[in-house]
């Protein structure tokens, strides 16, 4: 087996479906069928189990994966050792960050790429988390109280949230209403975050849920803004929105820490510590927006 044998298992494996896996590999569906095929092929074994539920790896499966994984891990790590070489400004950035910071922060990023031309910036925004350990990103601007022992990197913020609501429904409600006096949205039953009902029972008694949407920040926003239902937001997210209104106070105890982080072996590659150098610098003045004041 060669590596690129090994990558196309893990990806199986790792996806759990033909389909998402010839997504990741940029291949087609029937390509990875036939390729997953010739490989089982030449070992005369099988490697996984097709299942309603997807691709279950056999035992012999399971062990191709162990040592795929790692071999991808000691391969990345050999780049970023190689990487962190790299004394010039110019060459691929790839950041990874949350859609509500690359909203608010766009203007930041594009005074970045006009103060270094030649650093080709790729920026993936997502509610979901991109593992630096397996390079796909090279920076993370992410939410976190604890961050993971093999990153570095630097504090940033602290974000605050409070809870919002369409301004003409918390006009429609009055002064004096309460959090319970307000329609709700919560989280997907299916994403298993149970949070939000044990707040609003303790919190908000009796309050009725109208709506229930994903972790999507961007599409939770929005919903608030049709006037749909009340929920939380960072204050950076929501104080910029003219059609939100804040309801009640900063809810200081689940505020979260903002953090610029890269791997260990990336932080004395040029490009990477002048984004974190530029990005530090420039959110030192956005500090009172992050923290709702």
């Amino acid at each position: 087996m060669d590596w690129n044998d090994l990558r196309f298992v893990l990806a199986i494996a790792r996806c759990g479906t033909l389909s998402s896996a010839a997504r990741e590999l940029g291949v087609s569906h029937t390509t990875a069928g036939r390729r997953l095929q010739a490989i089982e092929d030449a070992l005369g074994v099988r490697l996984f189990e097709r299942t309603p539920d997807g691709f279950i790896p056999t035992m012999a499966g399971e062990e191709v994966v162990e040592v795929a994984g790692e071999t991808e891990q000691k391969l990345h790590a050999l780049e970023s050792r190689v990487l962190g070489q790299d004394k010039k400004l110019s060459g691929e950035l790839r950041v990874t960050t949350m859609d509500i910071f690359f909203i608010q922060f766009h203007d930041i990023f594009t005074a970045f790429t006009e103060r270094y031309p030649n650093i080709e910036l790729t920026i993936m925004s997502s509610n979901e988390e991109a593992s630096l350990t397996r390079r796909e990103a090279d920076v993370a601007l992410r939410m976190t109280k604890k961050p993971p022992e093999y990153l570095v990197g630097r504090r940033v913020g602290n974000v605050q949230f409070a809870v919002y609501g369409a301004s003409e429904l918390v006009a429609r409600a009055g002064p004096d209403a309460t959090w319970s006096d307000f329609p709700w949205l919560s989280w997907d039953k299916r994403m298993n975050l149970r949070f939000i009902d044990e707040w609003l029972k303790a919190n908000a008694p009796g309050a009725d849920v109208v709506a229930r949407v994903n972790f999507d920040s961007v599409l939770i926003r929005e919903t608030i803004a049709r006037g749909v239902g009340v929920h939380f937001l960072s204050c950076l997210d929501g104080d910029s929105d003219p059609r939100l209104t804040r309801i009640g106070p900063i809810l200081e105890e689940y505020g979260s820490e903002l953090w610029l982080l890269t791997l260990a072996e990336l932080r004395k590659t040029s490009r990477v510590r002048a984004f974190i150098d530029f990005m530090h610098e420039r959110l030192s003045e956005r500090q009172r927006a992050l923290l709702g004041k």
